[in-house]
């Protein structure tokens, strides 16, 4: 705790000296009149001095120095917690499009195009050390990696996994990809900004001058040489094969520098073929903006510290009050009429909402206390969630009807083990809207568990259809006659318990009548499917490469549905 201290105004501490000098001047006078006392009777002393003579300036001059001392310590301005504080920040956007068609297999730069320009990039991304940046990868159609944020850690986390085998649409549609970018930065809501394409070719100088905004200049990073290579064939298994064109002739894949020089400085951007060091991208994310002092509001956490002086002032309240005779009085009266709290949470209560009181709890990892103090059935109903009291959960997010309230239905209800029910949550949210990556990774999750499930009853049935025997078909048949009897006599009783209100104990009466090995087989058979379900709804990917494709699949069937765009016959796929 004392290395955490901080004093905002350490000269401030310079105000406890008067202190210290009011305590030597004490301390003098009181050896002064110890000669008196050492040369005079205690009780002929007490007559001869006024009363209250020798204490009263000894309380009053302590009183004062600690006083000074606790008031130069306050304003001083003691502070062991840091507290984000809004700054102005440049925006310096930046949304780099990387062109992943199939010409940047090439290998007339070691070891690839690819890899050399996922390199720079990477370059790049460690340069920022201020400012926004967004990632777009494109082959025959576009697809946004990673919004524009100041987060290059993630972006840079993803980019090893782009590769041009993973695009849905084979191809080079600029124009999708440059579309793509304007919608960053508008969704961004940044007015100026710069693009940086990523390529080895430029089949359609016409898509880039559509896009050409002074605001937004477009340069262009040249991957690859004059000389060109093929394009091998290993991504799909032919090692040692190239791609070839129809009429079987080799394709060489050329850098055309001139071509991609004319295209960057019509887009008011500039052009550089990609280096071994940093001069390239140095030169071409210096290209001047209209407005190079353009600042954003943003919240960080610097060396602000939260000043608590303050707390000075509750110490010396007491002090103060000692001053006056009546003032020890008051003091005394308020400990006495305030009593201890006789529960925490009255005292809590007293400078937290229980709403508020419920969110630290669910901060500090206390999921069972948070659903005691929410008062907000939502938030109860997360709380619930976590703590594991999932049926009550989906009791809960059943009473509203937002789309992302049935996403969280669907969850609570997977994980109780009702997955029927759970599609039908994910496809409510899905209707709403058909867009929710969430919804629809869980929901393609659980569905396969659904699958697994049935099948797995069914080969049940189907071995105990063929290892049973009369006998047993008879005496199974009994116990389901008897068991429907003692159900059909409890559902007589007028004052049994509905059945959602207490299913644990129904359980109990079902297991009773079953043999105790197959109540232990019925037990550890649920166990695993509890644990299954568990491992596949809070498994954690570590291939994004694979979300990346997944993602822009769906982006590409979204788009092939609503008709914005239809391969075209004579677009080469490379």
């Amino acid at each position: 705790m004392i290395e955490l201290i901080h004093f905002v105004r350490p000269w401030w501490l310079l105000g406890a000296i008067p202190a210290i000098v009011l305590a030597i001047i004490w301390a003098r006078r009181r050896m002064s009149a110890s000669h008196w006392e050492s040369s005079i009777d205690v009780n002929l002393l007490d007559v001869l001095l006024e009363p209250g003579g020798r204490g009263g300036f000894k309380r009053i001059a302590w009183l004062v120095a600690m006083s000074l001392a606790i008031g130069a310590i306050g304003l001083s301005g003691p502070a062991w917690e840091r507290l984000p504080q809004p700054v102005e920040q440049k925006s310096d956007a930046l949304v780099i499009v990387l062109d992943l068609s199939l010409s940047m297999f090439a290998r007339d730069l070691k070891p690839s195009r690819l890899v050399r320009a996922r390199q720079k990039i990477a370059d790049v991304l460690r340069m920022r050390r201020e400012g926004f940046t967004g990632l777009v990868a494109y082959a025959g159609d576009a697809h946004a990696v990673a919004p524009l944020t100041d987060d290059t850690k993630t972006i840079e986390n993803l980019l090893a996994s782009l590769s041009p085998e993973m695009m849905p649409v084979l191809g080079s549609n600029l124009s999708s990809a440059l579309s793509v970018a304007r919608e960053l930065f508008e969704n961004a809501r940044v007015k100026q900004g710069r693009l940086l394409l990523v390529t080895d070719s430029i089949d359609e100088p016409g898509d880039v001058v559509d896009f050409r905004n002074r605001n937004y200049p477009i340069s262009i990073l040249g991957v690859g040489t004059p000389a060109g290579s093929n394009i091998p064939l290993d991504f799909v298994n032919q090692p040692g094969q190239v791609l070839r064109t129809q009429a079987g002739e080799a394709i060489l894949a050329r850098l055309d520098e001139q071509r991609l020089s004319r295209v960057a400085n019509s887009a008011y951007g500039r052009y550089r073929k990609l280096a071994l060091s940093d001069e390239d991208i140095n030169y071409l994310l210096r290209v001047p903006l209209p407005q190079d002092d353009e600042t954003i509001e943003i919240d960080r956490e610097f060396d602000t510290w939260a000043d608590m002086g303050f707390l000075a002032c509750l110490i010396l309240l007491p002090l103060v009050l000692l001053a006056f005779r009546r003032g020890l009085l008051a003091v005394i009266c308020l400990s006495v009429i305030v009593p201890f709290p006789a529960e925490a949470g009255l005292w809590d209560d007293l400078w937290a909402r229980r709403d508020q009181q419920g969110r630290a709890a669910l901060l500090e990892g206390e999921p069972q206390s948070a659903t005691l103090l929410f008062e907000d059935p939502a938030w109860r109903a997360v709380a619930q969630y976590r703590s594991g009291e999932y049926a009550t959960a989906a009791e809960s997010f059943g009473q509203f009807q937002a789309p992302d309230d049935f996403y969280n239905l669907g969850n609570a209800l997977a994980q109780n083990g009702d997955f029927a029910a759970a599609l039908d949550a994910y496809d409510h949210t899905l209707s709403t809207n058909p867009t929710h990556e969430d919804a629809l990774f869980n929901r393609e999750i659980v569905e396969r568990l659904l699958q697994e499930q049935q099948s797995a009853e069914q080969e049940n049935d189907s071995e105990g259809d063929q290892g049973s025997n009369p006998q047993d078909s008879n005496d199974q048949q009994s116990g389901s006659d008897q068991q429907r009897a003692e159900d059909q006599q409890q559902g007589d009783q007028p004052d049994q318990p509905p059945e959602d209100t207490d299913s644990s104990s129904e359980q109990t009466e079902s297991d009773s009548s079953q043999d105790p090995s197959q109540t232990d087989e019925g037990q550890s058979s649920r166990d695993e499917k509890q644990d299954a379900l568990e491992q596949w709804l809070r498994r954690v990917p570590d291939d994004p490469g694979g979300l990346l494709r997944r993602k822009f699949q769906y982006e590409t069937n979204q788009r092939l549905r609503r008709g914005d765009y239809s391969a075209r016959e004579t677009e080469k796929i490379w």
